[in-house]
C-alpha cells in the first residue's frame, strides 16, 4: 500500500492546501477503505492543521462508538448507499468538531457484505459547512479486495478535492 500512498500524496498535498487556505478541518470515517483515506491525508507534514481524526468503521459496535448515534438513526438504511454514507459523514464531522466530514461505505469483495451490497460498490459522502453535501458512487464490478480498497480511496479523495475546489 505504500505505492498507493506515494501515488496519492500529491492529491493529499492539494487537499491540505485547500483546507488550510479556508481555515477548515476534516474528519474521516473510513469504511471498506480500511483507513486508507486517513492514511493518505496523514502523509502531509503538519496534517494537524487540517485533519482532526476519524476511524475505521467496520462493525456495528465500531459504528456505534464512532458516531454515537442511536441504532434507530439507521432504521431502513443499508450499507453502501448514499443515505447511509451521508449520515456517517454528518456524524463524523459533528463528533470531531470539523467543518467537513468524509465517509466511505462499501463492499470490497472477497466475502459477502452484511447488507448484500455487491462487491465493488462504494459510496463516498461529504458533509460540509452550511449544509453542503455531496456523494459519489463507484461500482468497479470487481471482487478484487485490494484493488477495490485503492479505487474506493481514490473515489473518496476525489470527492473531497472536487468539493473544496468548487
Amino acid at each position: 500500500m505504500s505505492d498507493l500512498l506515494a501515488e496519492l500524496h500529491p492529491q493529499a498535498l492539494r487537499i491540505a492546501a485547500l483546507l488550510r487556505a479556508r481555515g477548515e478541518k476534516v474528519a474521516v470515517a473510513d469504511g471498506a477503505t480500511g483507513g486508507l483515506i486517513a492514511a493518505t491525508l496523514l502523509t502531509v507534514p503538519g496534517a494537524l492543521d487540517f485533519f482532526v481524526g476519524g476511524g475505521v468503521v467496520y462493525s456495528l459496535r465500531g459504528r456505534d462508538v464512532l458516531f454515537a448515534l442511536p441504532r434507530e438513526a439507521y432504521k431502513g438504511m443499508r450499507g453502501a448507499t448514499e443515505e447511509y454514507a451521508l449520515l456517517q459523514a454528518r456524524a463524523i464531522a459533528a463528533n470531531f468538531g470539523a467543518e467537513w466530514g468524509l465517509a466511505e461505505s462499501g463492499s470490497v469483495g472477497g466475502s459477502t457484505h452484511p447488507s448484500g451490497a455487491p462487491a465493488g460498490r462504494s459510496v463516498a459522502a461529504l458533509a460540509g459547512p452550511a449544509g453542503e453535501e455531496h456523494t459519489r458512487l463507484l461500482e468497479t464490478g470487481s471482487d478484487n479486495r485490494i484493488a477495490n480498497m485503492a479505487a474506493f480511496t481514490r473515489n473518496a479523495l476525489a470527492l473531497l478535492e472536487d468539493a473544496l475546489s468548487a
